[in-house]
C-alpha cells in the first residue's frame, strides 16, 4: 500500500492514477474528507490528515510500503520561513513514528542552492528529512509547464506574454505535471537504500521565446515576449497579494543568474510531455 499526499492536485492525482493503473493499493491522504470521495470510488483508502497534525499524519503513513510527501505551496512566506520549518518538523515526526518502507519527497530544482529564495522552503525540509534513517528520494523537478497558465489571457487577447525569466532566448528546465506524477509513481515502485536525489526535466529546455512561439502556433496569431524589468518585480508581487515578495524575487534571480539549477552529479530523468501539449490544454481550458 502506498500513501499519497496531494491527490486533489495535478501531480498527486496523476501519481495516484498511475499507481492504481499498476494495480497497487493507494491510501489517499486528504485534508478534507469530502475531497476524498471521488478517490474512494476509484478504490482508494482515505486518510484525513492536516500536514501539521503529527498524530493524523502518522496514522495516514502507518503500514505503508511507500509514502509520497508533497507539501502545499506557499508563494508568500514569512521571513525565515516559519511555515516550512513547522511542516518539516511535523512530516519528520510522522515518518519517524510510522516508519514506512520508503519515501519520495517532492522537492524542487535548486533545493541545493545556498542563496536564500522562495525555494529555500524545500531546502529546509530536505535538511530535516535527511536526518531520518530510511530510504528517501528527494525528487526535484524543474519549472512547471502549467505555470504558463498566467500567460494565456495576454497571449490570446493582446498577442504578448510577460516574462520574469530573462533573457528571452535563455532556456530553463520545464516539466509537465503529468510527467512529475508519472515519474513519482515509478520512483515509489523502485527499490533503493539510503538517500538519493532524482532530478526531472522535460524533453528540452524552454525559453520565453519558445513559450511565445508555442502560444502563437496554438492561437494562430503572432505572440511577442515582453520582459518585466526587475525594478517592477516588487510592485508586481505586491499587486498579486504578496506581503513579502523578496523570496519570490530572489527565486527569479536564481533562475536568471543560473544559481538555481540542477545539482550534478545526481540521477537525471527526462519527461515525455511536450510544451505544446500543455499549452494547448491551458488555452482550451481557458475557453
Amino acid at each position: 500500500m502506498f500513501a499519497v499526499m496531494g491527490v486533489t492536485g495535478k501531480v498527486g492525482g496523476e501519481l495516484a492514477r498511475t499507481l492504481l493503473a499498476a494495480k497497487k493499493s493507494v491510501r489517499a491522504v486528504v485534508r478534507d474528507a469530502s475531497k476524498g470521495e471521488a478517490w474512494a470510488k476509484q478504490g482508494c483508502e482515505i486518510a484525513v490528515a492536516d500536514i501539521e497534525d503529527v498524530a493524523a499524519l502518522t496514522a495516514a503513513f502507518e503500514g505503508a510500503e511507500g509514502v509520497f510527501v508533497m507539501v502545499p505551496p506557499n508563494f508568500d512566506p514569512q521571513a525565515d520561513f516559519p511555515e516550512a520549518r513547522k511542516i518539516a518538523a511535523s512530516v519528520k515526526a510522522a515518518l519517524e513514528a510510522s516508519r514506512p518502507g520508503k519515501v519520495v519527497y517532492l522537492s524542487t530544482i535548486g533545493a541545493q542552492a545556498e542563496q536564500t529564495n522562495l525555494l529555500s522552503q524545500h531546502t529546509l525540509i530536505e535538511r530535516e528529512l535527511r536526518e531520518l534513517q530510511m530510504p528517501i528520494t528527494f525528487f526535484r523537478p524543474g519549472w512547471f509547464m502549467e505555470n504558463s497558465v498566467h500567460n494565456v489571457a495576454s497571449a490570446r487577447d493582446s498577442g504578448v506574454i510577460y516574462s520574469f525569466l530573462a533573457p528571452a532566448d535563455k532556456g530553463t528546465p520545464f516539466i509537465a505535471t503529468a510527467d512529475i506524477g508519472r515519474v513519482g509513481a515509478e520512483l515509489l515502485l523502485e527499490t533503493w537504500s539510503g538517500h538519493r536525489v532524482v532530478e526531472l526535466t522535460g524533453p528540452r529546455l524552454v525559453s520565453p521565446n519558445d513559450l511565445a512561439a508555442g502560444f502563437a502556433k496554438i492561437l494562430g496569431r503572432p505572440v511577442a515576449v515582453e520582459i518585466t524589468p526587475r525594478e517592477q518585480w516588487e510592485s508586481t508581487g505586491r499587486s498579486m497579494g504578496m506581503k513579502n515578495p523578496i523570496p519570490w524575487m530572489r527565486m527569479l534571480d536564481g533562475f536568471n543568474e543560473g544559481w538555481i539549477c540542477f545539482e550534478r552529479p545526481a540521477e537525471a530523468r527526462k519527461g515525455k510531455v511536450e510544451l505544446e501539449t500543455v499549452l494547448k490544454a491551458l488555452v482550451e481550458s481557458a475557453g
